[in-house]
């Protein structure tokens, strides 16, 4: 009977494109920061009624959908220095914990595959709420963050700058602003 109860309170939400966005910064010139974006994701998430640490997350995303505002820096990005697209579509996070700070905050760990390389990464996650949309749609938010470094996923191109530093930075900060859709 437990079992049957804990499949009745399974809910599934699932991402609203219109009003979600995934980005990421990296140093370049090691003075300042380049922001770009995946601009094709989809973010599922089940969860247990209210209670988000039994929620679990997946994330798919269109490597190739990357965008820095630059066409040449974005064939770049897809070709094997970077993502390496043609061989590697699909960048993936699945949660395997939610761990519950306060009412607002939570740590989600998971793993992160990029390149076929998966790697387990904690991201910061601001619940911003439940609400009812004017359509009658229920949409939960949230505001992730969370830090990366891109060579342990084997994002290694580089160029050493005359001045000294290089052209790009390893450190890679992720964002991602999510409003997700109740399925019935």
């Amino acid at each position: 009977m437990d079992t049957l109860n804990q499949v009745q309170t399974q809910t599934k939400w699932v991402s609203d494109p219109a009003h979600s966005e995934l980005t990421f910064k990296v140093r370049h010139l090691m003075i300042s920061n380049v922001k770009g974006e995946f601009t094709d994701f989809q973010v599922e998430m089940t969860s247990n009624g209210d209670d988000l640490t039994a929620a679990e997350v997946q994330v798919k995303i269109n490597a190739g959908s990357v965008s820095t505002n630059n066409a040449d820096r974005d064939n770049h990005l897809k070709a094997e220095d970077f993502f390496d697209v043609a061989n590697h579509p699909e960048l993936s996070f699945t949660s395997n914990a939610v761990q519950k700070v306060d009412d607002e905050t939570y740590k989600v760990k998971g793993n992160l595959t990029i390149k076929g390389v998966s790697k387990e990464v904690v991201l910061d996650a601001e619940f911003g709420g439940y609400v009812t949309d004017p359509y009658g749609n229920e949409k939960a938010g949230f505001s992730i963050s969370g830090k990366i470094n891109r060579k342990e996923f084997g994002l290694n191109w580089n160029a050493a700058l005359e001045t000294g530093g290089v052209m790009v930075g390893d450190e890679v900060k992720l964002n991602a602003e999510v409003q997700l859709v109740k399925q019935s």
